[in-house]
């Protein structure tokens, strides 16, 4: 993950004016006005980063944002038997991965549209359909990784599991774990560094297979007193299955219809004594597009913003 400026946003957000209270920056000066205005977009696309680490997350931001900026949703309209109109801005969600903004121009469509995309997914570890094992008495979820990832990152760093699990019934359960202090996170193990003379002198794409990126997630066994059958061999996966049972109402059967997914976890921090850069980078182009189209007001030509998984 590398830190993403928060001056990396002036070139769209700022215009460049001439008047007293200016502050030079990169060779260009700007009005403290336009300095706080930065830092305000700063501040919400922090908390972009922070509420969308999925598809799934990211449209549900951008249905949030877009109905406080004026959206309403395109099934409101047709059950309302409206007709879309100049100046009417609706948006429009498909399997809660992909979503549309439109802005009704002023011109007929005839005329063509405007046309902006972005991408909400990003480079991450999804876990596999049939993943919990034990092995060396510790149990693990079997993974796989999507997207270009310098495995070596991401390796005894704290992560989070987020995503959706579909059981048997038809439910559906929102997991996200690791992202409120009193959760515990997860971690992919890497070897002690003094055991790892081999591994320190291979090239970086060697490092780490991506077969062996699978999650450690627990290490405690079940005891016959909290009901461990006395022929069950793998006593710490009994002992996640039974915590799973207990706090998701769920079984190892309902991973077969589960969408999870393991990032980075914790907030979007400042970065640098001076404050001027933000860590992570994550979803720059998607949230700063998202934040700048909501902005837009009476348009001449319709517009539509699309964000789906690339």
């Amino acid at each position: 993950m590398k830190p993403m400026g928060s001056q990396a946003l002036q070139f769209i957000c700022l215009k460049e004016e001439q008047n007293s209270g200016q502050e030079e920056m990169y060779g260009k000066t700007y009005t403290q006005a336009e300095l706080k205005e930065m830092e305000d977009i700063s501040t919400r696309y922090k908390r972009c980063l922070d509420e969308g680490k999925t598809e799934r997350e990211c449209v549900e931001v951008a249905e949030r944002l877009a109905e406080e900026a004026g959206y309403r949703s395109l099934c409101a309209y047709k059950a309302a038997g409206e007709t879309l109109k100049e100046g009417d801005k609706v948006y429009a969600s498909f399997m809660g991965k992909m979503i549309l903004l439109f802005q009704i121009g002023k011109e007929p469509l005839e005329n063509g549209m405007n046309i902006l995309g972005a991408h909400i997914d990003s480079p991450r570890i999804d876990i596999k359909q049939n993943p919990l094992y034990e092995t060396d008495e510790m149990a693990y979820l079997d993974t796989h990784y999507y997207g270009g990832i310098k495995k070596y990152q991401w390796l005894a760093t704290p992560l989070s599991l987020h995503g959706v699990i579909v059981k048997k019934d038809g439910t559906k359960v929102r997991v996200n774990i690791g992202e409120n202090e009193n959760d515990p996170v997860f971690v992919i193990t890497d070897l002690l560094v003094h055991l790892a003379g081999k591994q320190m002198s291979q090239k970086a794409s060697e490092v780490v297979e991506g077969d062996n990126l699978d999650l450690l997630i627990g290490s405690r066994p079940l005891t016959e007193a909290e009901g461990l059958d006395k022929e069950e061999k793998e006593a710490v996966k009994a002992g996640v299955l039974r915590l799973l049972a207990e706090t998701y109402g769920i079984g190892e059967e309902d991973f077969t219809s589960a969408e999870l997914e393991i990032v980075p976890a914790g907030k979007a921090r400042d970065c640098g004594i001076d404050r001027s850069m933000l860590y992570p980078m994550d979803r720059m182009t998607e949230c700063v597009r998202l934040l700048l189209y909501l902005q837009c007001s009476i348009i001449r030509r319709s517009a539509v913003l699309h964000a789906a998984s690339s």
